[in-house]
């Protein structure tokens, strides 16, 4: 309850690892966090990745944070998928490009 949302956002996370999942489904993980969260949230994900090898199943908005956590993304526009690939391949898509920035 005192601890700061970062670290709030880390031991739910811990929580549902104590499950020992295959999968871990994290929905706006960095939602209302400061870039210092952030980074260290994204930080946390890649080591549980790699240390547990788990696969991370990731909806969030914030582009930075899937650029540097995904291996593989899959981006939904109004519930329709509009690119699948690797994170250099959905950077210059020009569909994603479109949907985010606008014509």
């Amino acid at each position: 309850k005192n601890l700061p949302y970062g670290k709030q956002r880390k031991l739910e996370i811990a929580r549902a690892l104590a499950t020992k999942p295959k999968l871990l489904m994290l929905d706006e993980p960095a939602a209302g966090m400061n870039p210092n969260e952030t980074k260290e949230l994204m930080e946390t994900i890649h080591f549980i990745r790699d240390k547990f090898d788990i696969a991370v199943l990731l909806i969030e908005h914030d582009m930075s944070l899937v650029m540097g956590i995904c291996e593989r993304i899959t981006v939904i526009d109004y519930g329709r998928i509009i690119a699948e690939g690797l994170p250099e391949d959905i950077r210059t898509n020009p569909d994603v490009i479109k949907a985010y920035l606008g014509e």
